[in-house]
C-alpha cells in the first residue's frame, strides 16, 4: 500500500513530497541521496528490496524529498541560504514530518513514537544529523556509505546555522538531555570500500560519538562493494531486521 501526500513547508519555503509504503510495523525513514525525491528508493529498487519485510508488517517505509541536498549541489542558490536550510530541514523533520508519520501511525501526541532512519551518501548524512536532532523520536540510525563532511561542498566558510545541522561540528561541544538521550540510541555506518566509497568518514563519525559515549558500529563490506545502489539494498535488507528488533520489546517472561 502505497500513499503520497505533499505540503508547502513554510520551514523550507518551498513545497515537499512525503510517501509511505506499508500499514503496519517500526516506521522507517528512509532518506533518499543528494538530489532524490520521496519516490528515489521504489525507483532503485529499494522498496522491492524491502518487501517481505512490509508484508510481514516488520516496517512502514517513509521518505521525503531531499530538499537541502537538493540545494547544496544545485548551485541556483547562495551559499549562505544552502547552509541555513541544512538546519531548517531538520526544523521540518521533527516540526512537520514527525507529526505526520505520528498521524498516519496512529500515535497520540504525547504517546511515545519509537522510529528508525537511515540513508545512504547524502542521505546518511541526514540520518546522522536527523538521530542527533531528534533522539528521543529517532532510537535507530542506520547510515550506508555516508558523507558527513560536507564543508567542501559549501562554497562560503560554514554558518552557526550549519554547524548547528552538522554532527561532526557539535558532537564535542553536546550537552544536556540530548546527549543523555543519544547515549541511549544506536547508530550503524556501514560502507563499502571499492569505488568511490570513502569509508574514513565512517570512522571519523564513530570517533567523534565514542568519545561522546554515544553508542555506535562501523561495518565494513570490503572492496567488492561499491558506492552505488546495489551495494545500498543489500545493506538494507540485511540490517533492517536487527534494527526493528531492536526497537521492539523483549515480551514478556510468564515462568
Amino acid at each position: 500500500v502505497k500513499l503520497t501526500d505533499r505540503w508547502h513547508s513554510r520551514r523550507l519555503g518551498t513545497e515537499v513530497s512525503v510517501v509511505r509504503w506499508g500499514e503496519v510495523g517500526v516506521p522507517f525513514l528512509i532518506y533518499p541521496t543528494a538530489g532524490g525525491d520521496a519516490e528515489e528508493i521504489e525507483r532503485f529498487l529499494v522498496i522491492d528490496t524491502l518487501s517481505e519485510f512490509l508484508e510481514q508488517g516488520l516496517i512502514k517505509v517513509f521518505s521525503c524529498d531531499s530538499v537541502f541536498g537538493r540545494a547544496l549541489f544545485s548551485g541556483d542558490e547562495s551559499p549562505a541560504h544552502r547552509m541555513r536550510l541544512a538546519d531548517r530541514f531538520l526544523d521540518f523533520v521533527g516540526a512537520e514530518l514527525v507529526p505526520a508519520i505520528r498521524t498516519d501511525c496512529q500515535v497520540a501526541e504525547g504517546d511515545e513514537l519509537r522510529m528508525l532512519v537511515g540513508g545512504a551518501s547524502i542521505g546518511a548524512f541526514n540520518a546522522l544529523a536527523t538521530i542527533c536532532r531528534h533522539p528521543q523520536v529517532f532510537q535507530q540510525a542506520l547510515c550506508m556509505s555516508g558523507t558527513y563532511d560536507l564543508e567542501r561542498f559549501l562554497e562560503a566558510p560554514p554558518s552557526r546555522e550549519f554547524e548547528m545541522a552538522s554532527p561532526l561540528h557539535y558532537l564535542a561541544d553536546l550537552q544536556g538531555a540530548r546527549l543523555d538521550a543519544l547515549r541511549q540510541d544506536f547508530i550503524l555506518l556501514a560502507s563499502g570500500e571499492g569505488e568511490a566509497e570513502e569509508i574514513e568518514e565512517s570512522w571519523r563519525v564513530a570517533a567523534a560519538l565514542g568519545a561522546r559515549g554515544i553508542p555506535n558500529r562501523v561495518d565494513s563490506w570490503g572492496v567488492e562493494w561499491d558506492h552505488d545502489w546495489p551495494t545500498w539494498r543489500n545493506m538494507l535488507h540485511k540490517y533492517a531486521p536487527e534494527m526493528v528488533a531492536a526497537l521492539r520489546p523483549e515480551p514478556a517472561d510468564d515462568s
